[in-house]
């Protein structure tokens, strides 16, 4: 099947060496254009154009998909259909309908919940048990379109935003190519999505990682996986950022100590751990960052910082 491939970060790249692995023909890859990173400001290729690049495939990097121009060139490429994966822009009607098969898009939920960006984090932020991986015939909304297919995936109790990243993208790379061989075969039954299930999730922000102590420990727990890797869950400490890669809900209770204490406050220091009082429970940090520092141990950052029950968290 030839195919234009459609897709920018790293959730990307494995579905479409996946393509070219079965044998399919990708006549260009569309990403988003290059841009300056880091302090130097050095212009990184997106990793989906990397994956292009490797496999001598063209490229084409419009600001906006959807200006004539950009509409003219996606047309001179040869395609059954175009295949679309965290791709970054919203493509217009004519683009959609441009392909013999149309356009299809991977999405990382189990549609109709979980629309828009993000599904992976939010799902774990949300506390949900399970997500997933669907397939669906793009239309002119956003994730609305008729499922093709769909696969869940159990969240595990330590999943980190990172983590379930890289196993909905495993499975992606693999029921997009049931999917295309469904398509190619005429054996797929597009499903209508229930519109009564349908949520939606918005774009994650670094201020969304600013702890608020005032929460329970166990939606702060799920917010410090959620975040991890990115923008990450934090607090400030003496001043600096601080940020929280890994922490749990303090199983014991010890409500004489906890009774009346400020949110944020550190009720106990241990060897290898901090608890710190939150609107209900005690969230025990595990493994912390200090601005301008590297990441690591509660137990190695106690050998180079004081911290003392009593001190308030951000």
């Amino acid at each position: 099947m030839k195919i234009v491939y459609m897709g920018t970060p790293d959730f990307a790249v494995a579905p479409l060496e996946a393509i070219l692995k079965a044998g399919h023909q990708v006549s260009a890859v569309i990403t988003q254009p290059d841009k300056q990173k880091g302090r130097g400001k050095e212009v990184q290729m997106t990793p989906v154009k990397e994956c292009a690049l490797k496999h001598g495939i063209p490229v084409f990097q419009p600001v906006k998909i959807r200006e004539p121009e950009a509409v003219k060139k996606l047309s001179e490429f040869p395609a059954d259909i175009f295949v679309v994966t965290a791709f970054g822009q919203i493509l217009s009607e004519e683009i959609l309908n441009m392909p013999r098969l149309g356009c299809i898009n991977i999405h990382a939920s189990l549609l109709p919940a979980y629309r828009g960006a993000a599904p992976i984090q939010w799902a774990i932020i949300n506390g949900e048990k399970e997500t997933g991986v669907t397939i669906q015939q793009m239309d002119k909304g956003v994730d609305t379109g008729d499922i093709l297919c769909k696969r869940a995936v159990p969240i595990a109790p330590s999943e980190t935003g990172e983590s379930l990243h890289d196993k909905l993208m495993a499975v992606g790379a693999e029921l997009i190519l049931e999917a295309l061989e469904g398509l190619e075969k005429g054996e797929l039954t597009p499903q209508k999505q229930d519109e009564r299930l349908a949520t939606h999730v918005g774009k994650l922000t670094k201020s969304m990682g600013l702890i608020d102590w005032e929460k329970e420990a166990a939606v702060l727990e799920r917010l410090v996986r959620g975040l991890n890797a990115w923008p990450s869950a934090y607090t400030l400490f003496q001043g600096k950022t601080l940020k929280i890669w890994e922490a749990e809900v303090r199983k014991e209770r010890r409500e004489e100590e906890e009774k009346g204490t400020q949110p944020g406050r550190v009720l106990e220091v241990g060897k290898d751990y901090i608890d710190v009082r939150t609107g209900e429970g005690v969230l025990r940090i595990r493994s912390l960052q200090l601005e301008g520092k590297k990441r690591m141990a509660a137990k190695d950052f106690l050998l180079g910082y004081e911290v003392k029950p009593g001190m308030i968290l951000g």
